[in-house]
């Protein structure tokens, strides 16, 4: 379980009307990592991006063996993932070992210098779909589990890449990555399921209140 490479990058204008930061670059060496984000990392939309509870985006180099595959679904084109993969999807760090049915809510791993704790899973929006011309591409991903996940930051510091991720807690064993993405999408989630990952301490501020409204109206129904 290691960083692969760590990508940062600052709002730009793509085209009059959208300005993003999705676009990273890799950087070499140590860099900072405070509580908000990496040094030099910025986010455009702070209503859905970055934040104490998204101070680091992570995603699997695993999965881009998947998405360089001929599509299995109807994709208009094939992605066209630029060389290396990393940072493809905006992630801050492209990570080896780790998965989303193997990463929980609520996990603490040491990494460099910092301690990090898992948050809540990436939810795919519109900037995917348009940084590679995919209407579709966040729905697969949405479908496929290949979302990556957050972090929150509980002890600044540096890292670097070739860092490992030391798992040093895990306080929601029961709700990997995976099973609170389920639940996020389900059409009719069930009640005792959304009542069992409110307890989840480490849960993402946005999160929580997603499935309290849930849970209010089950609990009207």
């Amino acid at each position: 379980m290691r960083i692969e490479s760590i990508q940062v990058g600052k709002p730009k204008s793509i085209t009059p009307d959208w300005i993003t930061a999705i676009y990273k670059s890799p950087i070499q060496g140590q860099v900072f990592l405070n509580k908000n984000n990496l040094d030099g990392d910025k986010q455009a939309d702070l209503t859905v991006h970055g934040g104490l509870d998204k101070a680091v985006h992570i995603y699997p180099i695993e999965h881009y063996i998947y998405w360089n595959q001929r599509a299995r679904f109807p994709l208009r084109k094939r992605l066209n993932l630029p060389s290396p993969n990393n940072g493809s999807f905006g992630e801050n760090f492209t990570v080896s070992g780790l998965l989303e049915n193997n990463v929980c809510i609520g996990d603490i791993y040491q990494v460099g210098s910092c301690i990090v704790e898992v948050s809540q899973p990436r939810q795919p929006c519109w900037k995917l779909a348009r940084k590679f011309n995919q209407a579709e591409l966040p729905r697969w991903i949405q479908r496929t589990g290949k979302t990556g996940w957050y972090l929150r930051v509980l002890q600044e510091g540096y890292v670097k890449s070739s860092d490992t991720l030391k798992l040093i807690e895990s306080n929601n064993p029961s709700w990997s990555i995976t099973r609170a993405s389920q639940l996020m999408y389900s059409p009719d989630p069930v009640k005792k399921d959304i009542a069992s990952i409110l307890e989840c301490q480490q849960l993402s501020n946005s999160w929580k209140a997603t499935f309290e409204k849930r849970l209010n109206e089950s609990s009207q129904q």
